[in-house]
């Protein structure tokens, strides 16, 4: 097993278990969500001004824009306590004053976190340290966090060589810099191209550029208005969560961030570019068997602990499901009716994590006589270790064995047209709602995003 990105927990948490119909021509298949999900509603803001709706179509070219200038992501209160079953509209369609005006003489930011990655062999165990002495990824009780800095250097130095090993097998190293550092300048271009001069940032959590490397760029640069976005499309405590909350304290500790204009856009995997920019690719995948129509699509996502859902209230499981129900019904629309499952990848550890497990799923799939299947890497909008080895080689190789005659998989978005026209949209649907130039109160609430101060 390849180096994880996801979270650890050492408590054991209760057993889950996923079905299938027998009914269905589905072996396997995810059942269609009903109500809206759970969102995470974050931001640099101590309590959440809540505006619920738990009736609003799937369909809706929405992501959740939390603005303010206040310093504090989250209170000390459990995560739970700022899960809400919302579903914020931030549509094009809500803004009504030109963009121009709304800029004036402002000097606009946009910060894209990402989880980052070794560049060299060499860089491979101090950048598992960092991953593992954080702690959204190994939950310690409080009573032995004194333990989490050993404990992440028993950890790095045991895992390093097998990772080395993986990342040997790639290159020598991760690309997510190169990939990230190429969204970022064409995210820079569709910005201008829309006439929002922006400059664009990026903040690794793991490694260089680290986030407060580009925190004091952006400093340097007299930004005033940021819009801060991760590229994780579905929000996990352990993903945007881990970003944001060093965030958080990084504009605790600094007066001129406190009072810096700037939105929070947690997750976006419902809006309708991304959703458009993925079916495509499938589509485009698909094409390459002799007969699309018997393949399987498999969602393989990341996985986390199943505690982090159950106990801790991570909305990722919930986003990811319906994230895949958008895909398909966009390929429905298309005339693409196959059969296709979700599973996820990269456990390590003995406690339990999101079920069903990508490994197994292939196994199960290919007693079942499922002869071809397509990989879609759902998590990741970058190419790295997880899909360039994981799935591409381990994986690959365990369907092969397993009886699949014909493996295919989608290549992350990386710098897909869409989808970064549409990330460009997202920032630009937040600008109106940042700090002094945000519409009032009442009409924020009407279009359900959530204003701080």
């Amino acid at each position: 097993m390849m180096m994880n990105c996801g979270a650890m927990n050492t408590t054991t948490p209760s057993s889950t278990s996923w079905s299938a119909s027998q009914s269905s021509k589905i072996p396997m298949f995810l059942p269609r969500a009903i109500c809206s999900t759970q969102r995470m509603c974050c931001g640099f803001g101590v309590h959440v001004d809540a505006c619920v709706s738990t009736n609003v179509s799937r369909n809706a070219k929405d992501s959740m824009v939390w603005s303010g200038t206040s310093p504090s992501l989250y209170s000390k209160q459990p995560i739970n306590k700022f899960l809400l079953p919302l579903r914020a509209l931030v549509t094009s369609t809500s803004q009504d004053v030109p963009i121009a005006s709304l800029i004036g003489r402002e000097k606009v930011g946009v910060l894209l976190l990402n989880l980052g990655g070794p560049e060299t062999l060499e860089d491979v165990q101090p950048f598992l340290f960092n991953l593992f002495a954080d702690p959204d990824i190994i939950r310690l009780p409080r009573l032995f966090r004194f333990l989490q800095k050993p404990l992440a250097q028993f950890i790095s130095v045991t895992r390093a060589p097998k990772s080395k090993e993986g990342y040997a097998s790639i290159g020598g190293g991760s690309p997510l810099r190169h990939i990230t550092d190429a969204q970022a300048e064409e995210l820079r271009k569709s910005l201008w191209e829309k006439q929002v001069p922006a400059k664009v940032y990026v903040g690794m959590r793991y490694w260089h550029p680290f986030t407060e490397e580009a925190i004091e760029q952006i400093k340097r640069d007299g930004i005033t208005k940021l819009a801060v976005l991760p590229l994780y499309p579905q929000f996990s405590i352990s993903t945007s969560g881990s970003s944001l909350r060093l965030l958080e304290s990084i504009f605790r500790e600094d007066e001129y961030l406190v009072s810096m204009q700037h939105t929070v856009i947690p997750s976006w995997y419902q809006r309708e570019g991304y959703i458009k920019a993925m079916a495509t690719l499938i589509g485009k995948e698909l094409e390459t068997f002799d007969h699309p129509e018997q393949v399987v699509i498999f969602f393989s996502a990341h996985g986390v602990p199943l505690a982090y859902v159950e106990e801790a209230g991570d909305p990722y499981k919930a986003e990811m499901e319906e994230c895949i129900d958008l895909i398909m019904e966009e390929l429905e629309k298309r005339k693409i009716m196959n059969a296709y499952t979700l599973a996820y990848q990269s456990r390590v550890g003995p406690v339990e994590w999101l079920k069903p497990y990508t490994d197994e799923t292939i196994i199960e799939l290919g007693k079942r006589g499922v002869k071809c299947l397509l990989a879609v890497p759902i998590s990741f909008v970058s190419e790295h270790i997880e899909t360039l080895e994981e799935i591409d080689v381990e994986y690959k190789e365990l369907a092969l064995k397993s009886g699949i005659e014909k493996w295919g998989r989608v290549p992350a978005l990386g710098c897909e047209p869409t989808f970064i026209s549409d990330l460009a949209d997202a920032v630009i649907e937040s600008l109106p709602y940042v700090g002094a130039m945000a519409v009032s109160n009442i009409e924020a609430r009407q279009n359900g995003i959530y204003k701080h101060h």
